[in-house]
């Protein structure tokens, strides 16, 4: 049976640019189920807010294939959900990628998803992405503490 992950991802930075994070929840479901649930921090360093975003689908797929295996990665079909508009619409092809960062971005994420049945990426309101903000934040409170 095939599998569906939908992803969370989200990124943040205190200051553009200022210290940054990104937060990721993943979730597998099966017949429209939610099976399991992963949430994930990570603290980036210096970077812009769109850096973070762009780095959070980038952990988000990467993650996914680690967590489902390389063996089952062409049977699963990939939702990424961001509340980054922008993001999302350069992403998806609608918006053009000028600086050449998120160009760079957006080549790595092309390349992870040829490894997947297929990934698409919806925008969703901030409020619907609440997990995964919230581990962006835990990730910059918690080196809110070590910076000062």
């Amino acid at each position: 049976m095939d599998k569906k992950i939908i992803i969370y991802s989200d990124g943040g930075s205190r200051g553009n640019p200022g210290h940054s994070a990104l937060g990721v929840v993943i979730e597998e479901s099966e017949r429209g189920k939610v099976k399991s649930e992963w949430k994930y921090g990570e603290y980036l360093g210096i970077g812009t807010n769109n850096e973070a975003e762009y780095q959070g689908v980038i952990f988000g797929l990467k993650k996914a294939k680690q967590l489902i295996g390389k063996d089952n990665t062409k049977k699963t079909e990939i939702e990424v959900r961001a509340d980054s508009e922008l993001i999302v619409k350069q992403l998806n092809g609608e918006y053009k990628i000028k600086e050449k960062r998120m160009q760079e971005f957006f080549i790595e994420i092309w390349n992870l998803k040829t490894e997947f049945k297929k990934v698409y990426f919806v925008h969703i309101p901030r409020e619907q992405n609440s997990e995964a903000d919230a581990m962006v934040n835990k990730e910059l409170d918690k080196q809110g503490s070590k910076l000062f």
